[in-house]
This record gives C-alpha cells, sequence and structure tokens, in this order.
C-alpha cells in the first residue's frame, strides 16, 4: 500500500495510480434540438431511470433542448450538492435528459462501473462539499476536472466493478423484500384498524346495514353520521412560516410538514417553537384536538391527521385544519385514518398533482360511531394493537439501515482497494 495524498481516500495498492478527473473522463452535451418521443431519463436515488410521463409530477412545455444520454456513461448534477439526495448515476438506457444534468464519457478504456462506485461512495458523505464554493454548493466542469482520482488498472476496475455490482444486488434485493414485509404490516395494521372502527371488538355483536355502501353493516346500538354533526368546529391553524420558527420562541406550534414526516397518530410534545407577538389572532390546540394537513401529494396521504394529545396549549400551522370536538380522541383519530374514510378524503382528486383538502369536505365525511364508552374500549385495544406493529416494523427498518451501512462501507473497501477481489 501508498499513500494516495487523497484526503477522503487514505492508502491505495502499490500499483494504482492517482490523478486529475480531467483525465479519467469528459464531458459530453448532445442538444436535443426536437423531441421524437425518445425515452425521458431522470437522476434519482434509485438510479437513471425512465420516467413514468404518466405518473403525474412537474412535466415541461417541450422537451426540445433537452441533451441525448447514452449508456455506459456518467450522468452527474454538479449543481445544489448540498441537498441533491443522489447526484451521480450510471446510465443504461438511451434516451434524454434535462440539460441542466452533467454526462460524462469515460476515457482511455476505463470502467464506467467502477467510477459509477467511486463517485457513489463521495456521495454517499457528500465528501466533496467543501470544493464547492459558491451559493448553489455547484461544480464547473474544469473544478471538478482537477480533483484527484483513483485509478486502478483496467482489469482491477473490471473485477471491482463486477464483484460490487454482484454484492449490491444481492444486498438491494435483501432490502427489496423487507420493504415488502413493512408494506405487508402497514397493509395489516391499516385493515386492523378499519375493522376495529367500523365492526367493534365484540365478534358476536348483531349487525346492522348502515345504510351506506362503504361502511357496510355495523353494530346495532352505532349511529352513522356527518362530521359536522359530531364535533363542536373545523378550522384552519395559524398561517407560520418557516421565519417564525425559533428555538427560544415562547410558544410551542406544530407545522403542516411535521405531521406528515414527524409524527405517527399522535403528538404530545410539539416540536417546534414560535414567539406569540408574531402570530395574528392565534388559534389554539388543546388536549384531544385533531389536526389534519390540508394538502399532500399522494392520494391516499390526503387529510392525514394525528391527536394532540400534550398538555399544554400549542398553535396549528397555517396548512393544518383543527378538529375540536367531544368524542375520544384516540378513537376519532383512528376512525378518520381508516381506509374506508380516507377513501372518502381522496374522492374526485385522483388525477391532481397537489391534492387539497378543505375543513368543509372534512366537515362532510360520513362515520360510523360506537357509543363513547366502546369508543374507549377501541381505542385502548388500537393503542396496544399498533404498538406492536410499528415496533416491528422499526426493527425491519433498522435491519434496512444495518444492511445501507454495509453496502456504503463495501463500496468505499473496494473502490478504494482496502479490499481487494
Amino acid at each position: 500500500m501508498k499513500n494516495s495524498n487523497i484526503q477522503w481516500i487514505g492508502d491505495i495498492p502499490d500499483d494504482w495510480e492517482v490523478m486529475p478527473n480531467k483525465y479519467v473522463m469528459c464531458k459530453k452535451k448532445d442538444i436535443c434540438s426536437h423531441y421524437n418521443g425518445e425515452n425521458i431519463l431522470s437522476l434519482t436515488m434509485n438510479g437513471v431511470i425512465v420516467r413514468d410521463l404518466d405518473a403525474g409530477g412537474k412535466i415541461p412545455a417541450t422537451f426540445n433542448g433537452y441533451q441525448y444520454i447514452h449508456p455506459n456513461n456518467l450522468l452527474m448534477c454538479l449543481f445544489d450538492y448540498d441537498v441533491t439526495p443522489r447526484c451521480i448515476g450510471l446510465i443504461k438506457n438511451e434516451g434524454v435528459t434535462s440539460p441542466a444534468y452533467s454526462q460524462f464519457v469515460l476515457k482511455n478504456g476505463n470502467n464506467p462501473s467502477y467510477y459509477y462506485y467511486y463517485y457513489l461512495m463521495l456521495d454517499n458523505t457528500k465528501e466533496l462539499l467543501h470544493l464547492a464554493k459558491n451559493l448553489r454548493h455547484s461544480f464547473t466542469e474544469e473544478q471538478l476536472g482537477v480533483i484527484p482520482v483513483c485509478v486502478p488498472p483496467l482489469a482491477t476496475q473490471t473485477s471491482i466493478a463486477t464483484y460490487l455490482d454482484a454484492k449490491c444486488s444481492e444486498i438491494d434485493g435483501l432490502i427489496a423484500d423487507i420493504n415488502k414485509q413493512i408494506e405487508t404490516l402497514n397493509e395489516l395494521k391499516k385493515s386492523t384498524i378499519t375493522e376495529a372502527v367500523t365492526k367493534g371488538l365484540n365478534k358476536n355483536a348483531k349487525l346492522k346495514d348502515s345504510g351506506i355502501q362503504w361502511i357496510g353493516m355495523i353494530p346495532e346500538g352505532w349511529r352513522v353520521s356527518r362530521v359536522k354533526y359530531l364535533v363542536d368546529s373545523i378550522t384552519k391553524g395559524n398561517g407560520i412560516t418557516k421565519e417564525q420558527v425559533y428555538e427560544d420562541g415562547d410558544i410551542d406550534c406544530v407545522r403542516y410538514g411535521e405531521i406528515y414526516s414527524k409524527y405517527n397518530n399522535k403528538i404530545t410534545t410539539c416540536l417546534s417553537k414560535t414567539r406569540s407577538n408574531e402570530i395574528l389572532s392565534p388559534k389554539t390546540i388543546s388536549y384531544g384536538d385533531i389536526l389534519c394537513a390540508g394538502t399532500g401529494e399522494l392520494i391516499e396521504e390526503i387529510g392525514k391527521n394525528v391527536v394532540y394529545l400534550g398538555e399544554n396549549k400549542s398553535l396549528a400551522g397555517g396548512d393544518i385544519i383543527i378538529i375540536k370536538h367531544k368524542q375520544e380522541p384516540s378513537f376519532l383519530n383512528y376512525l378518520l385514518n381508516s381506509n374506508y374514510v380516507q377513501s372518502q378524503k381522496g374522492s374526485g382528486k385522483l388525477k391532481l398533482k397537489v391534492v387539497h383538502i378543505s375543513g368543509m369536505e372534512i366537515g362532510n365525511l360520513v362515520i360510523a360511531l360506537p357509543p363513547l364508552t366502546e369508543q374507549r374500549d377501541i381505542a385502548t385495544y388500537l393503542d396496544t394493537k399498533c404498538t406492536e406493529f410499528d415496533s416491528i416494523i422499526s426493527d425491519k427498518r433498522k435491519q434496512i439501515s444495518t444492511l445501507e451501512a454495509y453496502k456504503k462501507s463495501l463500496i468505499y473497501e473496494y473502490v478504494t482497494g482496502k479490499k481487494q477481489v
């Protein structure tokens, strides 16, 4: 082994070289002046994929001016390096992509798969971030060209790439299997909630026709109603912006994005703080209030709700719908997140790119409601069952994290020559 003199690489095998990146690859840009139906390719966390134009999302008015890209070249995102989830991909299909990306052709027989893994290693840790000096943390072709890279013998590059292809494919297969298990557990959790909030816990209870097709049979003693007739009020929260969130704020607040990314079913402690003197007409949330997200990108998540079980009065962000009521809080929360209510929330919104739901629409949702004592029993049962599901799912996610860490370690050890094939 010898010193590579590259800070993030360390020692490399004796027969490896180090040279500026410009001697290993060169940029190629071939503009598509007139789009003729070629595959539209996108750089994603799952590689350079053929985009499904029918799946929604932002689509430009024309693909004229995109660039042609070709298999066995590298596709790199050299801008917003600090926030872009994946900045490197190996092209496997002919097609066109955004001209904002940079396509690189390997020189002198260097192996594109090896250098894909090499730059994936750097991307995993954003190792080059300290070299991107401008405001958007971007690199020019010239700046990238002078960055030193390892250059193993060509045969070694090929053997490393072949080995990592096999090992990473094996790891990705394991991760995919665990993700399917998580998906199955989530579906089982949803069906358990829906079964409990529509049929109750007594398997021998006499049933009656609810009169509503999507609800079906319900226990005797339950009633069917619209949400608005069962609650005290349905209002929107306060317009709290990013600039109004402070570590030293004097009042807790819940922001819209936190409902999606941080909370699961319930809130006991708010994550953000704001300053009460900056909020006009503050609307507070109290113990037991239901908070619904008014906007979403996925039809199955629109109107996702959580129940606030904190002791202190707090504020809710502007795109949150606040439901104040006299029902059992946890039961009502489970009910409003159940499959049959969620399908009502998304009704008629299938083709929308960004899905919105209003307080009036939530008020018009049709639900089956048991007596208050039965609501409490169901809520207690579901708290226990959902905790069990969440514990298993958490263990599965830890398995995925372990596999992803192992994959990153494997790539580092082989592309830097610490281990040899």
